[in-house]
């Protein structure tokens, strides 16, 4: 099992950036591949980007292609989300998650994944 505690949320001005990061407890991070959703008030949470166990592969949605960058350190049990060019509607709570089985794709839906943390709110002012 592991545990993931998100932080480095914040208030930005639209088009500045913010770096969240995830830290997961235990001694087999590197088992896992990472991933980060997103959630709206009443809303699912939406996938935003994921990265395999060594960091070699990533997997982004549409809507932060170009803009978001997911990174992970394994010695620091670690994964990052650098945030750019900001825009109002990035304003929600970001959740990072870990899986640890997966086929040949990277999860990028929320059942896939077994582990997630408490989330940490960003909000981008206009």
């Amino acid at each position: 099992q592991v545990q993931l505690v998100e932080s480095g949320g914040g208030l930005v001005q639209a088009g500045g950036s913010l770096r969240l990061s995830c830290a997961a407890s235990g001694r087999t991070f590197s088992s896992y591949a990472m991933g980060w959703f997103r959630q709206a008030p009443g809303m699912e949470h939406e996938f935003v980007a994921a990265i395999s166990r060594s960091g070699g592969d990533t997997y982004y949605t549409d809507s932060v292609e170009g803009r978001f960058t997911i990174s992970r350190d394994n010695a620091q049990n670690t994964v990052y989300l650098q945030m750019n060019s900001l825009k109002a509607e990035d304003t929600v709570v970001y959740y990072c998650a870990a899986v640890t089985q997966y086929r040949n794709y990277l999860p990028h839906l929320e059942y896939e994944y077994d582990y997630w943390g408490q989330g940490a709110q960003v909000t981008v002012s206009s």
